[in-house]
């Protein structure tokens, strides 16, 4: 089995004024809306089961997979009381998954160039979360070390550092222009040498083994605030995909650009 939650509660207010009337996930491009395009791409590649959390307009988006061929595969997580963020979101639904294999989570808003089969076949028995990244200029960046295990997180413009490890937590850094990590004071760890600097892409494999972990939190949080505050104890890792593609179809500037992006992935 392969399976996948489709992140589809937003409220997509930057797509405003068509959200008004309709969820993003069925925000149309090239004739066909966002959710379609991301099931089918990941039927394609395997994945026979699918977890989507709804929130705004939620029955029109349980309406429309009614209604197609793949029903049978889709479950849906009602988030209509609350919005509960990524973390919470895949908490929610933990018991519509089955514990056998990993759960890819995908952005309903996110197009893209990803070998979903070969994604999986990256996940290692032994990980327990994969996060697909790149060498993309960003604000902010996930660190890891020399073996792509992840450490931490840094915000270039506030300075700010997440990390269990204090010896991070405590350093002073940036990230050049060739995206390597740089300390600002000769008072650092040597460990900061080894970190290697890279954008997220918000498409990640997790492996149900870490909701136990998650027990603690409350009922809304963000997935990265959960792997940085777990990475010390659980072998969360990197994956750099060179060629990664993405257009990230949140807004109404970007869905002209996603009609021909569709024609090229």
């Amino acid at each position: 089995m392969k399976q996948a939650m489709i992140l589809a509660a937003g409220l997509g207010t930057r797509l405003k004024p068509l959200t008004d009337t309709m969820p993003k996930a069925l925000v149309p491009v090239g004739g066909k809306p966002l959710l379609e395009w991301n099931i089918r791409k990941l039927q394609a590649q395997g994945y026979d089961r699918f977890v989507i959390n709804i929130h705004h307009f939620a029955q029109q988006i349980i309406d429309y997979v009614s209604q197609q061929d793949y029903a049978p595969l889709v479950r849906f997580s009602d988030e209509t009381e609350q919005l509960l963020e990524t973390g919470g979101g895949l908490k929610k639904a933990q018991q519509l998954f089955s514990d056998e294999s990993p759960i890819l989570l995908h952005n309903v808003d996110i197009l893209d160039n990803v070998d979903y089969g070969w994604l999986a076949r990256q996940h290692q028995p032994d990980e327990d979360a994969v996060l697909l990244v790149s060498q993309r200029k960003t604000k902010r960046y996930l660190l890891f070390d020399n073996a792509m295990r992840l450490m931490g997180w840094i915000n270039i413009e506030t300075g700010e550092i997440k990390s269990p490890f204090p010896w991070l937590r405590e350093s002073d850094l940036t990230i050049d222009d060739n995206l390597q990590v740089i300390p600002l004071t000769s008072n650092h760890s040597p460990l900061t040498s080894k970190l290697n600097a890279f954008a997220f892409s918000g498409i990640h494999s997790f492996s149900p083994r870490l909701f136990p972990l998650m027990e603690r939190f409350p009922d809304k949080f963000g997935i990265i605030d959960f792997y940085l505050s777990v990475c010390h104890r659980a072998h969360i890792v990197g994956l750099v995909k060179s060629d990664l593609r993405l257009l990230d179809v949140g807004k109404l500037d970007s869905l002209e650009q996603a009609e021909t992006f569709i024609t090229q992935i």
